[in-house]
């Protein structure tokens, strides 16, 4: 499987395919304008035409980068699709000279496999000072925040 920049024509498909794990509360939802804000740093494995799995890298600061909204299609899960989407963001984050790469997951076994490794929240103020002040959650966030040094 092969890893594609997302297009406009993909946007809906990436939305419903977050929206699946938004309701079981996995991921933060994403509207569709901020899909297509953030459309230039969103990475999708297709088959044939069909999104069957997206991710993002979002830049936070001179050296951090983050792995957003990475998520599988259910049946496709297991086919080491979550691993070439990590894979290539970690490629794209050396190439933009990103030292540290980031993820708040509850996905932790999948990140450690990934080489990422588990810190506490307090060391990522870039991401607490950005995102994470205006999350629904951040009284009561119970995401991992792990690292990975490329």
């Amino acid at each position: 499987m092969k890893v594609y920049n997302a297009t406009t024509a993909d946007v809906e498909s990436i939305y419903e395919l977050i929206e699946i794990y938004v309701k079981e509360q996995i991921v933060l939802p994403r509207s569709l304008l901020s899909l297509y804000q953030s459309l230039q740093c969103l990475y999708v494995v297709k088959d044939q035409e069909t999104v069957v799995g997206v991710a993002g890298l979002h830049i936070l600061g001179k050296d951090l980068g983050e792995v957003r909204s990475l998520v599988v299609s259910p049946n496709y899960q297991g086919k080491g699709i979550g691993r070439i989407l990590v894979d290539y963001i970690v490629e794209e984050s050396i190439k933009l000279g990103v030292k540290r790469l980031i993820s708040l997951t509850y996905e932790v076994n999948f990140f450690e496999k990934c080489e990422f490794h588990i810190v506490s929240k307090e060391t990522l103020p870039e991401k607490v000072w950005i995102d994470c002040r205006n999350c629904p959650k951040i009284d009561n966030c119970s995401e991992i925040a792990m690292v990975k040094y490329v």
